[in-house]
């Protein structure tokens, strides 16, 4: 299995690293709120609040992630040390942009997203 694959495995964890940090980080979760973990993760303030949003970002940015590097290495057009670079630029990218969410860093939280697009599309490009 290539790197760039590996990292499509960690992009699809990294979710359950920011739910994590949101559920436990509130110091208010119990196994109670686990039956209802939306509306408990909705009431959310702070540090853990930013956790869940970073938590629903991450699902939201990991189908395009995945396909690209899928597309990527069906097309097979882009070196595998090209594809696998990528992907862990983008794994890199995905951390530093959990990092300035829950920092509350908002400005370096939006260019950190915007890398990560880039990066996407990059495999579009090295693929053509």
């Amino acid at each position: 299995m290539t790197v760039a694959f590996w990292c499509v495995l960690i992009a699809l964890l990294l979710p359950i690293l920011c739910t994590s940090i949101a559920k436990f980080g509130s110091g208010r979760f119990s196994l109670r709120q686990n039956h209802d973990p939306r509306a408990f993760l909705d009431k959310l303030e702070g540090l853990p609040r930013r956790a869940h949003a970073a938590q629903l970002n991450s699902f939201e940015a990991f189908p395009a992630f995945a396909a690209a590097v899928i597309i990527a290495d069906i097309l097979g057009n882009a070196e595998q040390v090209t594809q696998d670079v990528l992907a862990v630029l983008y794994i890199t990218s995905r951390l530093l942009y959990i990092i300035c969410y829950l920092a509350d860093w908002a400005a370096l939280r939006s260019l950190v997203w915007f890398a990560g697009l880039g990066l996407i599309i990059s495999f579009f490009v090295v693929s053509a």
